[in-house]
């Protein structure tokens, strides 16, 4: 038997959301430029320093254009958005913990990632931040430990797709982001404007 103290700690891995069809922005929010590159290439160098590799969840027709210093990963779980794509994940490397961000959060920050990982506790299903939008937990700036993979393969049997249903029902860490506006999702013409103004300040 394994006593606790050899029991090791999964290493983490990077995953960007830029899978998403960007309907209510009206163009590509993966390309967006809002630091002098494509904002899912700008947040996986976010993600680079704090995990063992960086990939970026995308369609098979965004490959077509696609950087090749980056590393793709298209989903094996379609047509279920971000929910697909952090089980598509979890299910390539059973053994290792995936920090995922969405590529509309352009606010995010190298102090909030920090913060996240050092508060992560492997012995929940994940770590993550409460919105300060609604109070409720953010699956999209989460840390989901390899224990998830099969709490999301029973929330997709039930057909439940909710990545955010399952860190409510789940054991899951909640913190208190430092910066609220880090976890601001940009998803429309009028939201980008606020994030503009905010990041010209």
């Amino acid at each position: 038997m394994i006593s606790e103290e050899h029991k090791t700690i999964p290493a983490i891995n990077g995953l960007v959301l830029a899978g998403g069809k960007s309907v209510r922005m009206g163009h590509a929010k993966d390309l967006l430029n809002w630091h002098g590159k494509e904002q899912r290439y700008f947040a996986a160098d976010l993600l680079a320093p704090f995990c063992d590799e960086v990939f970026i969840s995308c369609r098979q027709d965004q490959l077509e254009n696609f950087n090749s210093g980056y590393q793709a990963l298209t989903d094996t779980f379609l047509n279920m958005g971000p929910f697909g794509g952090i089980l598509s994940a979890l299910r390539s490397q059973r053994d290792k913990a995936w920090l995922v961000v969405a590529c509309d959060l352009p606010l995010l920050d190298r102090k909030s990632l920090e913060f996240l990982i050092q508060s992560r506790d492997p012995e929940k299903a994940a770590t993550t931040y409460e919105s300060p939008f609604d109070g409720l937990p953010e699956p999209l700036i989460t840390i989901w430990e390899p224990k998830s993979y099969p709490l999301l393969l029973n929330f997709l049997g039930i057909g439940n797709t909710c990545p955010r249903k399952v860190l409510i029902n789940s054991d899951t860490l909640i913190l208190k982001p430092d910066n609220p506006d880090a976890l601001m999702n940009v998803n429309t013409p009028e939201d980008a404007a606020k994030a503009q103004k905010i990041l010209k300040n």
